[in-house]
């Protein structure tokens, strides 16, 4: 066995020299000196002299395999070379997997391979360059020269990576024990269910298996430790809690509002509250529903409005308040809810996948206001940031000192203990609503990326001044108004009653008994309601006839000055219209001089003939009696219905005996007489008409069509 170049070794450089059968690390180099008792061998441990001290034992105290090698590469000044070259690229991967400790040795090679460098710059031989630095940084010269190794060929920008530690990058072999497949098997098919069973369940059941089956089991610690290494987390995500939490575990995306303007987009969505309210007109407490829209940008809450139930409805004039405060919205993101999908608000949206689309969809209000819809992801409050508004509204307004007893608690298993022992009225309910919508609003210190500290009202007013705003013009405010359709208007005046009230105007004459469609605020029914036609053209606005006190002498004398004030009018209008008096027509007429023609009597078809009268005393023969004359009427009455049957059947006979065939050719004469733009008589265009609807027509229509393609198919061949 040949001596190897270098005979004494400390633990660190062992450790780096990654030889068979001994520790990678220097730790558990000197364990192992100790436990095999190197530093009691007489002659083969010695002090280390060069700085850092330790002891260095010599090569024959190492085991076999390791004295073999050294054997091996002794007198091989490159004992690297055999091994494959190793990319650049390769090399720096490696060098920025391994751990700092490592890269902090690379470092130090390389300051000492550098120095060498300068100084055979110097003027030294490498041989005394190396000598000198390996006593200035404590190591041998053979060290540096293994160093200089690694980085034969190796251009100096790249040395850093190819001076890692060899036993850094050293593939070791596992030392975990072997777990049989069929055995782990079992155990990860059985934990990824959706029950959800716990792993040590799996392991035991598996382990009933496993012994009639003579498979060796494992501990479960190593069971454990091979499948966390085995299966991935979104695999366990997938398996045992489903596909929405597999989608929940990717990052969400944070979207920036910096860029954006008020009303660029605004967003709505319902919010049921957790109160009992006393409701007008329900028996029973409900728990009051309210839609919100509120800006995107700035996060400002811009409208609400509340009810029992969340209806296409209330969407509706909520959406009509944001218009009529703040203008046009650009873009509206909405939840995909039956309420916001309705086509009163959506319809005709190609986006809109909520209901069945069809081409005859009447456009919505959204559509016909240009404003561009945009559907959150439903189940998912992360795409629509009001969600975050809905928490503070919820803390501040459910749980209000006001509507202590009424609270219900946000979910069945919270309720309190004063659960439903009041209920709040509804106006002392708005009050607090109102006054805690403000208040979010007008909150400081918004931590939002666009606030900075503002508050939403600060935010929106600041760029709402320069911002571009769309305003709706009269026509388009009376879109959000809900439509009451096929009300009659009172015959006598043109009054329309809703909800119990009376709306009239002095012109609503032209609707007098006519079914109209109404346009009103449900929640401001004092305001009057708009009139439209059953073919949807407006005619004009109809306001609130308020009733007055019975005995108020001021009510009767404002309601008699508004009748005398329109009555002065009609009559003024009236005299106006009539431009000729009765006189100045009667001498028009006069002067036209105009005798009356005497009519030309017909002569009569049908004569009555003389009733036979039974003998009756001729004293009272010149007084019928009142059957007698009964019964005369009764046999004329007879015999004229007799004579207009009699004249029917002759007609009929005349038209039956006419040829079917004639009766289609004259038709289509009448037709190509219309094409050819000449006009018909009243009589001709009525029978044409009557005649185009009858199945002989039609019959012989299809027997013309088929004669001229047959006709046709037979030239063409």
């Amino acid at each position: 066995m040949r001596e190897p170049d270098q005979t004494w070794w400390s633990a660190a450089e062992l450790a780096e020299a990654a030889l068979p059968d001994l520790p990678g690390t220097k730790r558990k180099v000197n364990e192992m000196a100790k436990r095999d008792g190197w530093d009691v061998v007489k002659g083969k441990v010695r002090r280390r002299k060069a700085k850092g001290g330790g002891l260095e034992y010599h090569w024959t105290v190492l085991p076999m395999r390791a004295r073999l090698k050294l054997s091996r590469q002794a007198g091989d000044p490159t004992p690297s070379a055999e091994k494959e070259p190793v990319s650049s690229a390769d090399a720096w991967s490696v060098y920025a997997q391994v751990k700092d400790n490592a890269k902090e040795e690379a470092q130090r090679r390389f300051k000492a391979l550098k120095s060498v460098d300068a100084l055979v710059r110097a003027g030294l031989t490498r041989y005394n360059a190396t000598d000198e630095v390996a006593k200035d940084i404590g190591v041998s010269a053979r060290t540096i020269w293994n160093w200089h190794d690694f980085v034969i060929g190796v251009p100096a920008d790249d040395w850093l990576p190819y001076l890692v530690p060899r036993h850094q990058v050293a593939k070791r072999k596992s030392r975990k024990a072997e777990i049989d497949p069929e055995f782990f098997k079992m155990v990860k098919s059985a934990y990824l269910s959706p029950s959800q069973p716990p792993l040590t369940a799996c392991y035991d059941w598996t382990c009933d298996w496993a012994m009639k089956e003579g498979i060796p089991i494992p501990p479960i610690h190593q069971v454990r430790r091979h499948y966390k290494a085995a299966v991935s987390k979104p695999t366990e995500i997938y398996w045992r809690k489903g596909s929405e939490a597999l989608r929940r575990f990717y990052p969400h995306q944070t979207r920036d509002k910096s860029a954006m303007v008020p009303l660029e987009c605004v967003q709505g969505d319902y919010h049921k509250f957790d109160v009992f309210v006393a409701w007008p007109g329900e028996e029973k407490p409900v728990r009051v529903q309210a839609v919100f829209f509120s800006d995107v940008y700035s996060g400002k809450v811009l409208t609400y409005r509340l009810d029992t139930t969340a209806n296409s409805h209330t969407v509706q004039v909520a959406f009509g308040d944001l218009v009529e405060s703040y203008g046009i919205p650009q873009a509206c993101l909405l939840d995909n809810g039956r309420e916001f999908a309705a086509k009163a608000m959506t319809g005709g949206t190609p986006t809109r996948f909520r209901f069945k689309i069809t081409d005859e969809d009447i456009p919505g209000l959204l559509t016909l206001m240009g404003v561009e819809v945009m559907w959150a992801t439903p189940y998912s409050g992360q795409s629509k940031p009001i969600e975050r508004a809905f928490r503070d509204l919820c803390d501040r307004i459910a749980k209000h000192p006001a509507f202590e007893g009424a609270y219900t608690g946000h979910k069945v298993d919270a309720k309190p203990d004063n659960y439903a022992s009041r209920a709040i009225p509804l106006e002392d309910f708005r009050k607090v609503v109102e006054r805690e919508v403000a208040k979010h609003n007008a909150r400081p210190d918004r931590r939002s990326p666009v606030a900075m500290g503002k508050s939403f009202n600060e935010v929106f007013n600041a760029a709402y001044k320069t911002s571009p705003i769309r305003k709706a013009t009269e026509e388009q405010r009376r879109l959000w108004l809900l439509r009451a359709e096929g009300v009659r208007a009172n015959s006598k005046n043109g009054a329309v009653s809703l909800y119990k009230s009376d709306y009239w105007s002095e012109w609503a004459y032209r609707i007098a008994g006519q079914k109209v469609v109404v346009r009103f605020d449900p929640d401001d029914l004092y305001e009057g309601v708009e009139i439209y036609d059953l073919d949807g053209a407006y005619l004009g606005f109809l306001g609130l006839q308020v009733e007055g006190p019975f005995r108020s002498v001021e009510g009767a004398k404002n309601f008699n000055s508004k009748r005398n004030s329109y009555a002065r009018a009609e009559r003024r209008l009236a005299k106006a219209e009539r431009e000729l008096s009765a006189a100045q027509i009667a001498a028009r007429l006069d002067a036209s001089g105009a005798d009356a023609q005497p009519d030309d009597l017909p002569e009569a078809d049908i004569l009555r003939l003389p009733t036979p009268h039974p003998a009756a005393p001729r004293a009272r023969r010149h007084q019928p009696s009142i059957d007698q004359v009964e019964a005369e009427e009764r046999a004329e009455a007879q015999i004229t219905r007799l004579a207009e049957r009699r004249a029917a059947a002759d007609a009929s006979k005349e038209e039956d005996e006419e040829d079917p065939r004639v009766r289609f050719e004259r038709a289509q004469a009448f037709e190509t007489a219309q094409d050819e733009g000449h006009a018909l008589t009243p009589e001709q265009a009525a029978w044409l008409t009557d005649y185009q609807l009858s199945s002989e027509y039609r019959g012989f229509a299809r027997m013309a069509r088929a004669i001229g393609k047959t006709e046709q198919d037979r030239s063409s061949t």
